[in-house]
């Protein structure tokens, strides 16, 4: 297991290090109610008093209901500030918008919400001179599990680097809400929706893999066709350079 005790300090130093550098006055970030947000809220509150985490409902029922709840308790115990702001109507603006325009699929339904909660935190940002703080973990930018525009955009990540077993560790270590600890990963993108049975596959294989290279065949056929299908993620804008 990794030293967490080292690892809070250097990761509040960077954060710490990185506002002041930035001139900013604070932090901002979407707090879903899940363990990365929860991670992420608790290093950046330590790093920087005036740390922000928007609960942002967006159509889905679970995002109401114990997201909500779970968002609440963690940024109660850690004394986060916290702001609600909904967007199912503006969601619900933009696909009637595009009525007519086209024919709008399940996964392109599915990302608006995301990008939507993309478009709230940096409104704050700029409006109030802050840094947005991204909430993916290594396990998810593997697997391309992330929308591009949407929870992909951040000014920082300082989580990038955990695995999804490793995150829920350090929440361990920092004695996180149980709730946080136990539930499901999912990105309550629409009801019953969860991270693994959404990819076909557990996080604890797609870390075993990553951390050793081993997996199932069953398994690895998965994660090369994630992996394959979301390589245009991970890699830069592309650019004319004449």
């Amino acid at each position: 297991m990794r030293d967490y005790r080292k690892e809070f300090e250097n990761r509040v130093a960077f954060i710490r290090n990185l506002v002041v550098s930035s001139g900013v006055k604070g932090i901002v970030y979407g707090n879903s109610g899940g363990k990365d947000c929860a991670l992420v809220g608790i290093l950046c509150k330590a790093a920087c008093d005036n740390t922000v985490g928007v609960i942002m409902p967006c159509s889905s029922a679970q995002n109401y209901g114990q997201d909500m709840i779970d968002g609440r308790a963690v940024a109660a115990q850690y004394g986060i500030e916290t702001r609600l702001v909904d967007l199912t109507e503006a969601r619900e603006a933009l696909v009637k918008a595009m009525d007519g325009i086209t024919d709008i699929t399940p996964a392109a339904l599915a990302n608006i919400a995301p990008r939507l909660r993309m478009n709230a935190l940096y409104a704050i940002a700029g409006s109030e001179s802050m840094l947005v703080a991204g909430t993916g973990n290594r396990s998810e930018r593997f697997m391309g599990y992330f929308t591009k525009w949407g929870d992909g955009g951040h000014d920082f990540n300082p989580i990038a680097d955990l695995t999804v077993t490793e995150v829920y560790e350090f929440l361990d270590y920092l004695n996180a809400p149980e709730s946080i600890r136990t539930k499901a990963p999912s990105a309550g993108l629409f009801e019953g929706q969860t991270d693994e049975k959404e990819m076909g596959i557990s996080y604890a294989a797609i870390d075993r893999y990553i951390l050793t290279g081993e997996a199932t065949d069953e398994d690895k056929r998965i994660l090369d066709r994630f992996h394959r299908a979301s390589e245009h993620k991970r890699r830069p804008i592309t650019i004319y350079e004449g």
